[in-house]
């Protein structure tokens, strides 16, 4: 089970500048922009909320609206992962989490100790703080740090930096802006409720 949760990075010795191909993916926060060549992926872009969603939990669709012919593997993995998160849930479990391959996630260092740690132990509806996050990745006196990493996350929702929120309880910035981080928060509140019934 450990082994899904920390998805692959690849890495080789000499490896040359990978093809990278772009899906986009209109979801209930509107349309994300994903990339990723055959080895993993590199990156969700998020788009700036200026106005929460209006009725998106009822009407959640979740499609990909440019790129499907071109798919790489870790793409179309990526794609269901996120149509799952956004509109069927409890099935997120039981899909793969793709494998990556942003070079920030494949050199050793703390920020990347600390979105795996994110990734690995944050579960779907849970909160976490800076300071707790940084506690559980190994160093209690780097809060700062860890809101570094957060800012570094090339692949927001899948590592979710949105579920790290400040000690006071208050939300903290966000690369998508708060207001996406207060939706997925809210979402996954939500949906985690619909679950336990």
């Amino acid at each position: 089970m450990a082994s899904r949760l920390v998805p692959k990075v690849t890495s080789k010795e000499g490896e040359s500048q990978c093809k990278q191909k772009h899906a986009v993916l209109l979801s209930p926060v509107g349309k994300l922009k994903i990339s990723g060549c055959e080895t993993g992926l590199h990156e969700i872009k998020l788009p700036k909320m200026s106005v929460l969603p209006s009725g998106a939990e009822s009407s959640a669709t979740c499609e990909v609206c440019e790129g499907a012919e071109e798919m790489t593997e870790p793409l179309k993995q990526c794609t269901a992962w996120l149509h799952a998160y956004f509109c069927e849930p409890a099935r997120m479990a039981s899909l793969p989490i793709p494998a990556f391959h942003h070079p920030l996630l494949r050199r050793d260092s703390f920020t990347r100790q600390v979105l795996w740690t994110l990734l690995r132990d944050v579960k779907f509806g849970e909160a976490v703080s800076y300071k707790q996050l940084a506690d559980l990745a190994g160093n209690s006196r780097a809060a700062r740090a860890v809101g570094g990493a957060m800012r570094s996350n090339p692949i927001p929702i899948i590592i979710p930096c949105h579920r790290v929120i400040c000690s006071s309880g208050q939300s903290g910035n966000y690369g998508g802006g708060n207001l996406m981080k207060e939706w997925l928060l809210s979402h996954e509140k939500l949906q985690k409720e619909k679950l336990a019934y």
